[in-house]
């Protein structure tokens, strides 16, 4: 892994071999941003990791891991309306939340380049959708650029700068996790010296878009959407390359799949890569689609280049056959690999392919399988006692609400504690309106980053309309499933300065919420039962919200702790001469570090998993779980 402090030598020709992300954060500093916010969001998570330590080296330059994307996005619009380069990253899903600042941006403009780094997930293999922010794009008439590689995420995005200044709109550079997160050598260029002031030159019948200014506006962003057109068609970031009867259009990762499926299928095809996506240069699609009698399309998620070329190829009359997701070629759904390009191409050219999967997929079998490996919380994780305690004190029989984070991972067997979740933040609000239809007692979970990300109106609406919740804030002290980022109540900053954090529980209170708790759930299990007992009969009798706010550390932090003062806790056993065999531990709370050993039918303890928490102890009704002495 490239180090932060090696993405700002200032060595221009040399070659390091980076991820994706990694080549946006160097890409950063030699575009000369100076202001960069961002809420953490996998796949892009590694250029938030990066630039938070980069950014004190870095003079005349902010950056901050904000509260939510859409504060991200205003963060970042407001430095490019005064004039200065900045960005805002997020992922796929991460612009929904952005969406109301996005489209008014779009008409108002920017002075400054501004970029907006979107990236999706094909496969959701973090995420709980497969946004195609390519629509984005077309509904906000965004220009976006798709880089296919990591030497191209860094030099598309220097051209994403020119291109904003020059149309005076924000870019949507879009990438996906195949690309995020692939590595490869990227070439350093010049690290130019920033401004040190930044004035604000006042312009309010632009900048404050009332519907007499949105009027104007608009057609102001289809003038510059027209010029974008006019710029896709000459950019070399859209090209042409090999030769051949068939037609290839495609674009991101997707283009390195096509290359290797014509190499492996020793097929001749002309391809048009395009990385201008929107607007789609389309005088260039029509000639290539005149080219040719049949073109296909190659692209992940939805058939928007599809579309497009099909539409050029009506309006235009041009007699081509255009293969793709329309024919059932190609699917609508997760990430693609090189076999589904192969196998795609070669059904349209009506050719068996050289390479026997049947012989591939034997040897695979031959060999071992691998044990499962579902994804689980953490030895030792906080939520994991907490969340033991919760489905203790109701008997299950509580309604669920569950938030986006680690502990989504409570939905599977023996915990079951996730019912229902759309979306960041919505754990409390579903648990309003689960608590006026029903009489069950509703108790919703939600991490603390996600609390502070976008919890904060679920507690007002709930004070307000006293709605009767019984609320957990899980405060694992950071915002562990996208990298262990800092979040207000961590007190550090994107720029690793140490403030003051923010309480939670103070947070609640000032918000109305008049019951209000806070236990660490490593202390005692037992103890945590209780509390959830009376924080669900409290609410039930005074009809109104109540939060318990469950406290301590990811269990990695306290592991990442302990390593570094070398001081450890007694490690904790089973004895295996008090153990009954009832398998509580086992089949109750199922910490990973905990198994059964056939031999004796009793749980043992794997000390080299074992996080040293001491949740289980209280877990054992028999007490045969025990710590050593000193």
């Amino acid at each position: 892994m490239t180090k932060p402090k090696e993405l700002l030598e200032d060595s221009e020709g040399i070659k390091k071999l980076l991820l994706a992300n990694e080549a946006i954060a160097r890409g950063v500093v030699e575009a000369g941003v100076r202001l960069v916010a961002l809420y953490p969001g996998t796949p892009s998570s590694e250029i938030g990791n990066n630039l938070t330590f980069m950014a004190p080296h870095i003079p005349n330059f902010y950056f901050e891991f904000s509260t939510n994307e859409k504060v991200a996005l205003e963060v970042a619009g407001a430095a490019a309306v005064a004039g200065v380069r900045s960005m805002m990253v997020c992922k796929g899903p991460g612009l929904n939340v952005a969406a109301d600042p996005f489209f008014s941006l779009a008409y108002v403009g920017v002075r400054g380049g501004m970029v907006i780094v979107v990236a999706d997930d094909p496969s959701m293999w973090s995420s709980q959708n497969e946004n195609d922010s390519r629509y984005y794009a077309l509904m906000g008439n965004m220009p976006m650029i798709e880089p296919a590689d990591p030497a191209e995420a860094k030099s598309l995005l220097l051209e994403a700068y020119k291109l904003s200044e020059e149309l005076e709109l924000p870019v949507l550079f879009r990438t996906t996790t195949r690309v995020n997160h692939t590595r490869a050598p990227v070439e350093f260029g010049k690290i130019p010296k920033l401004s040190d002031k930044v004035e604000f030159d006042k312009e309010p019948y632009r900048f404050v878009p009332i519907p007499a200014v949105a009027r104007k506006r608009h057609p102001w962003l289809l003038d510059q959407i027209a010029k974008a057109k006019e710029i896709a068609e000459e950019s070399s970031l859209n090209f042409v390359e090999g030769s051949g009867e068939l037609g290839i259009i495609t674009s991101g990762v997707s283009f390195n799949y096509v290359r290797e499926a014509l190499e492996s299928l020793e097929l001749e095809a002309e391809i048009l890569k395009l990385g201008i996506t929107h607007p789609v240069p389309e005088n260039m699609i029509k000639s290539f689609l005149t080219k040719h009698k049949r073109v296909v399309i190659v692209e992940e998620l939805e058939p928007f280049l599809e579309t497009h070329s099909r539409r050029i190829a009506q309006r235009d009359n041009i007699m081509v056959e255009i293969l793709g997701k329309e024919q059932g070629y190609f699917s609508r759904t997760f990430e693609y690999s090189p076999r589904i390009v192969i196998e795609a191409l070669a059904k349209i050219i009506s050719r068996n392919t050289s390479i026997n999967w049947d012989d591939i997929e034997e040897k695979e079998k031959s060999l071992p399988d691998l044990p499962p490996r579902p994804p689980l919380l953490c030895a030792g994780c906080p939520h994991r006692a907490t969340y033991y305690a919760i489905r203790t004190a109701t008997r299950g029989k509580a309604i669920y609400p569950s938030d986006i984070g680690c502990y989504t991972l409570s939905i599977a067997p023996p915990l079951e504690t996730a019912d229902i979740l759309f979306d960041m933040g919505s754990s409390i609000t579903t648990a309003c309106g689960l608590s006026q239809v029903t009489d069950q007692d509703v108790v919703c979970t939600i991490g603390d980053s996600t609390f502070f990300a976008s919890g904060l109106p679920g507690v007002v609406n709930a004070v307000y309309n006293h709605h009767p919740i019984s609320i957990v804030v899980l405060d694992n002290r950071t915002t562990a499933m996208t990298g262990h980022q800092p979040h207000p109540g961590t007190g550090v900053t994107g720029m690793q300065e140490k403030v003051p954090p923010s309480d939670i529980s103070e947070v609640c209170t000032g918000l109305g919420v008049k019951y209000v708790k806070v236990i660490d759930p490593l202390e005692s299990v037992v103890d945590l039962v209780k509390e959830i007992r009376e924080m669900v009969s409290w609410t039930k009798e005074n009809r109104a919200p109540a939060v318990l706010v469950s406290k301590a550390p990811c269990a990695l932090l306290t592991a990442s702790e302990r390593r570094r003062t070398g001081e450890y806790p007694p490690i904790y056993f089973v004895d295996s001469d008090v153990c009954n065999s009832c398998k509580r531990c086992l089949n109750r709370l199922s910490c990973p570090a905990m198994y059964l050993d056939p031999e004796t039918d009793k749980a043992v303890i794997d000390e080299t998993l074992c996080n040293l928490c001491g949740t289980c102890v209280s877990v054992c009704p028999q007490g045969a779980i025990k710590q050593e002495e000193e």
